[in-house]
């Protein structure tokens, strides 16, 4: 294994990290709501009244926000192995996991397991094990 230190970007990980945790406090905090993008989108199909324009801005944030990144830097160089049906299905993987799961890695990896939600606990153990065993299995063997 090889580790590319030229991509080594503490800071601005940490920085995002950061805006992560803090765009899931102020939701919670002012919303009520937890920060989970599966629960958010799955929300518009049967919106409740009052219900839409969070959902939509958030969405929305996370849409626009790749597309005025490249106004402060260029935008990294993404190489994607994976053909079309690999990733169809792997697409499609994830949301019968994030279905079965009861939530997505944000629901419960970020907003809870800072709640310490033992069934965050438990789904978000199971996520990055399946998640370890998937890349052992493709790479290694």
């Amino acid at each position: 294994m090889c580790i590319a230190w030229q991509h080594f970007t503490p800071w601005a990980s940490l920085a995002g990290g950061m805006l992560i945790g803090l765009a899931a406090a102020l939701l919670i905090l002012f919303n009520g709501r937890i920060a989970g993008i599966s629960g958010i989108l799955g929300g518009l199909l049967r919106p409740r009244q009052g219900d839409l324009g969070w959902r939509i801005a958030f969405l929305a944030g996370l849409i626009v926000t790749p597309l005025l990144y490249p106004l402060w830097q260029a935008l990294p160089s993404v190489q994607i192995d994976a053909g079309t049906p690999a990733l169809i299905a792997a697409g499609l993987l994830v949301g019968v996991g994030v279905r079965y799961g009861a939530g997505c890695t944000s629901g419960h990896g970020v907003c809870g397991l800072s709640r310490l939600s033992p069934r965050s606990l438990a789904a978000t153990i199971a996520f990055m094990a399946a998640g370890f065993l998937t890349v052992y299995l493709l790479r290694h063997l």
